[in-house]
């Protein structure tokens, strides 16, 4: 049976955003991976940099299907853009906590609980994620991930990860002690996009995603994340915590104007950037 979601004005524990252009296929298979959380009081926010129709008819029957709500921000494509929607995420996100990933991401079932559990004041929360091969990628089916068999990665998946066709699946195993998290040196330092957390006021206090960056690769993890140790905000390792699975496809190159911008930002060591939130200059 159908399930609606609810109408009530309360706001939820967690804003889950999930970045996405095209692929609607895949947006499939993340909204029903969303469906399996073991945590409830979330919204999902589909941030939008332009895709065609298609994705929001699975939007549209995500609404219908998932008992959790799900926003549709859109804009036109223009180029990249991501940092630009991801602001109106901020903007519209009900929740005083938010949840970053990628639309080619699948979260595993606990993995909104485990940002939700390890939040802190002060801290963002650094995940990490795996990094399927092609041929797991390819076989990947709906059913697959209502059933969580997308989870048990199972021999074939270990021979992927043997002959390099996938990589890091050791963060696949979910360990709740961080006592043997931090035995096994389970921590990282780094911000990926596609995997943090952290509270709506303190990238609002750095004006949010610096929207001059015209490609991925800085602006949504390497620069806010220098942006927010400015103000004192650290990181936190869940790494073997908020499981994440990256879907395949061919990689994607950072371009040397987004690296000078970076540079730059680090020289001029504002907080603040210029045309975030707020269009300051």
């Amino acid at each position: 049976m159908a399930l609606k979601p609810p109408t009530g004005l309360t706001s939820p524990a967690v804003s889950l955003v999930v970045a996405v252009y095209n692929k609607p296929d895949v947006l499939r298979f993340v909204l029903a991976a969303c469906a399996r959380q073991s945590f409830r009081d979330f919204e999902v926010i589909v941030a939008d940099d332009g895709s065609g129709p298609e994705v929001a008819e699975v939007i549209r029957e995500g609404q219908h299907c998932y008992a959790y709500p799900i926003l549709h921000l859109w804009h036109e494509d223009r180029g990249w853009r991501k940092d630009t929607m991801l602001n109106n995420a901020i903007r519209a996100a009900r929740s005083e906590y938010m949840v970053f990933i990628d639309g080619d991401c699948l979260p595993s079932r606990h993995f909104l609980k485990d940002h939700s559990k390890e939040r802190e004041p002060g801290r963002v929360l650094l995940g990490r994620r795996v990094e399927t091969s092609k041929r797991w990628s390819e076989s990947l089916t709906l059913g697959k991930v209502q059933n969580g068999g997308f989870e048990r990665l199972g021999w074939r998946g270990l021979l992927d990860g043997l002959r390099g066709d996938a990589l890091r699946l050791e963060d696949s195993i979910r360990i709740k002690s961080r006592f043997l998290r931090t035995l096994l040196m389970r921590n990282v330092r780094g911000m990926l996009g596609s995997n943090f957390s952290i509270f709506k006021s303190d990238l609002v206090a750095v004006n949010g995603f610096d929207e001059l960056y015209d490609g991925p690769g800085c602006g949504e993890d390497s620069d806010i994340q220098y942006r927010l140790s400015l103000i004192g905000v650290t990181g936190k390792s869940v790494r073997n915590l908020a499981i994440l699975y990256h879907l395949h496809h061919p990689p994607t190159s950072m371009s040397q104007a987004c690296l000078d911008r970076f540079a730059m930002v680090q020289k001029t060591g504002e907080p603040r950037c210029t045309r975030g939130l707020e269009h300051l200059a």
